[in-house]
């Protein structure tokens, strides 16, 4: 079963909710702030997306702007990238959907309709 991440409040999620639904697919949804992503699970979903690490970050939130990231990212490895990210779900890009062999970051249509195999006429 798939698990998607999320977030309540974001409007992205909530089409990414909604596009799940009418496809019927089954899922077990995950809030990112209360069960945040913890450092092996973000590593394990950068190995299998292949996404540069910066992608993972939510880089339109509070956290991401107060802690002036922006300027940061840059000299953090990835692993230092991890372990931040893995300390508060708010700075992670959302939603993300995590199935068999993927691992989307960020609701595109598109990318969801080519991962999950979608015919659109």
């Amino acid at each position: 079963m798939m698990v998607f991440i999320c977030y309540s409040k974001c409007t992205t999620c909530s089409k990414a909710r909604k596009y799940l639904d009418g496809l019927g697919a089954p899922y077990e949804q995950r809030d990112i702030k209360g069960d945040n992503p913890t450092y092996e699970e973000l590593k394990a979903w950068l190995d299998i997306s292949r996404l540069p690490v910066k992608r993972l970050f939510n880089t339109s939130g509070q956290a991401y702007r107060t802690l002036q990231l922006k300027d940061k990212l840059a000299d953090m490895s990835v692993d230092e990238c991890l372990q931040l990210l893995s300390t508060d779900g708010m700075l992670v890009k959302r939603p993300i959907l995590v199935g068999d062999g993927f691992v989307l970051v960020g609701f595109k249509e598109s990318e969801w309709d080519l991962a999950l195999a979608v015919k659109r006429d």
